[in-house]
């Protein structure tokens, strides 16, 4: 069984003049003075928020690089940072950008720690109920 009939088909395809009809409603209509007339507006529309868009982008980043120009120029800089190299004969990175401290090479100094007593102890507030 077949999905669709040919003998159906064909008779139900146009003849005459309702076949014209038919493909005049396909065939190309040149627009109108008034679509011509909106397409245009719109196309003008657009261009000119383009426009506006890419001045307020560019102003925006004018704006920005001389508020960083300003401040560059403004920044002082009152002490140069002094740069030394440490004395001792260890190469130990982290005493070099002073992250950790500098502990004697040699190992017949031992440092010296001193532990202080606790403080003593206070005894715990009371409450009176009346």
């Amino acid at each position: 069984m077949a999905l669709f009939d040919r003998s159906q088909a064909r008779s139900t395809a146009p003849t005459g003049p309702e076949r014209g009809a038919a493909s005049s409603a396909l065939a190309y209509t040149p627009p109108s003075m008034r679509e011509m007339r909106a397409q245009a507006v719109h196309r003008l529309q657009v261009g000119m928020f383009g426009l506006a868009g890419m001045l307020l982008l560019v102003s925006l980043a004018n704006v920005i690089m001389d508020r960083a120009k300003y401040l560059d120029d403004t920044a002082v800089n009152v002490a140069e940072p002094i740069v030394s190299a440490s004395e001792t004969k260890a190469n130990d990175p982290l005493v070099d950008m002073g992250v950790a401290p500098e502990l004697p090479v040699s190992g017949k100094v031992q440092p010296q720690v001193t532990i202080s007593p606790a403080p003593p102890a206070t005894p715990p507030p009371t409450v009176t109920v009346p």
